[in-house]
């Protein structure tokens, strides 16, 4: 059911409507975390580097998928929180159509470039071949990634949380039985967990597209809505560009720091596989929760309720903080069982690496989730030039001492790089939100 997010108890409304959300990207995570669990139990240490290597490629047509989603979503929200329905028929017709057409682009580089981009990243030759058979499954799967991230993206924003949580609870589960089967019984490989993630995350796009425009039809309009807006789309791409640059980006600073660790071997390469699909976890739970208060941002901003943002601010932090809690103890006291899901062995470099990363990281996942709280909120003002800067700052951090690190420290130079780049870019964010709060604060006390 649509909600509408300006109205209610800040902190009851956040609550009921990113859990949602947060449950969404634990079983859409499920998907990678699944192809990376049954390829190194059932096929090898070799098919966990494999998967775990494209991993890193994926990101770059994740990070276009995230763009269309986040642009649609907070432009979307905007019009619904000022009950222009009009313009939000017409926003997602406009996003569909432009999405698809960025979709075809990407599939072409897919299948011509993937294999440039293996050899680039100084892939080992013994998971060139595995490596690259999963990411042609992937991208013919493309479609499915672009237009079911839209759906999701308009689901947010007109304040329903919960169907694409459904959509995802069903296909995450059947993704980890059809991997299982495919592997184990059919002895398929790599390509037995690629094949299986294109089928379910097929489904669950179709059935979201469907209800989206189902949802769409309950909306009432004075006029027919225009198939395709220049205007909407450019206000699209004020918001999309900047999220696809930011997303982009990060994941060529995860390809430049993958070329770094595929120097030490496929051990590290396999329990730098298993760990950061564990810190993926939590980081792309906290930026979806992020995307939330984008939405919730920016209904409240199209109401013209401003002192209602910085509440649901304050509300944000509390609630990432709490979810921070049991995971960060998790991760810190108990990373050797995590990390053995993914392994046939509990001993060796591979594991040590994994546990490694995890003790490293996990502290500061209390960091990095204020900061993606706080980035939330300036891209739901559209304040996308200072999100920029504040997600550079973090990145570039965390690659350039990547490189310097390894030399000095090794491997473990690598893992301190990245509460830096955190640490830094919070406290970035944070002075642009108050530079942003303030700002807010006069227009309402002058209106």
């Amino acid at each position: 059911m649509n909600k509408d997010l300006t109205t209610g108890q800040p902190e009851k409304v956040l609550w009921s409507f990113c859990l949602p959300l947060f449950g969404s990207i634990i079983f859409q995570q499920l998907y990678n975390i699944a192809d990376s669990l049954i390829a190194g139990k059932f096929v090898g240490e070799n098919a966990l580097a494999a998967v775990g290597n494209s991993y890193e490629i994926t990101l770059i047509f994740i990070a276009f998928a995230f763009g269309c989603n986040i642009g649609c979503s907070v432009i979307v929200s905007r019009y619904f929180g000022a009950k222009e329905y009009q313009n939000v028929k017409t926003a997602v017709h406009t996003t569909l159509i432009s999405g698809g057409i960025l979709c075809m682009m990407l599939m072409l580089f897919g299948f011509l470039g993937c294999r440039g981009l293996l050899t680039l990243i100084h892939t080992p030759e013994e998971i060139m071949a595995d490596s690259q058979l999963y990411l042609d499954i992937y991208v013919a799967g493309l479609p499915f990634l672009f237009f079911y991230n839209i759906a999701t993206g308009i689901f947010s924003a007109m304040g329903d949380s919960k169907t694409p949580f459904i959509f995802l609870a069903f296909s995450s589960t059947a993704n980890i039985a059809v991997d299982y089967a495919f592997v184990k019984f059919l002895n398929m490989g790599v390509a037995g967990v690629a094949w299986a993630t294109f089928l379910c995350q097929g489904v669950s796009c179709v059935l979201a597209v469907v209800v989206v425009f189902r949802r769409l039809k309950s909306l009432s309009c004075i006029e027919k809505p225009r198939i395709f807006s220049g205007k909407i789309f450019g206000q699209i791409c004020v918001v999309a560009i900047p999220s696809i640059l930011q997303q982009s980006f990060i994941s060529i600073g995860n390809i430049v720091i993958q070329s770094l660790i595929n120097g030490f071997g496929a051990p590290v390469i396999a329990g730098y596989a298993a760990a950061i699909k564990l810190n993926n976890l939590v980081i792309t739970s906290f930026t979806t929760l992020g995307n939330g208060i984008s939405n919730f941002t920016s209904q409240n901003l199209g109401a013209g309720k401003y002192r209602r943002i910085h509440e649901g601010f304050k509300a944000g932090i509390k609630m990432v903080w709490l979810l921070c809690l049991p995971i960060v103890i998790v991760y810190f006291l108990l990373g050797r069982w995590l990390v053995f899901l993914f392994m046939e062995n509990a001993q060796g470099l591979a594991m040590d690496t994994g546990i490694q990363i995890l003790r490293i990281l996990a502290p500061f996942y209390f960091v990095v989730s204020a900061k993606l709280v706080t980035d939330g909120v300036l891209r739901g003002a559209s304040k996308m030039y200072q999100f920029m800067i504040a997600t550079f700052t973090d990145l570039i951090l965390r690659v350039v001492l990547a490189v310097i690190l390894s030399k000095v420290l090794g491997v473990i130079g690598i893992w301190c790089a990245w509460p830096v780049g955190w640490s830094v870019g919070t406290i970035v964010s944070l002075c642009f939100y108050k530079a942003a709060k303030e700002k807010m604060e006069k227009s309402r006390y002058n209106r």
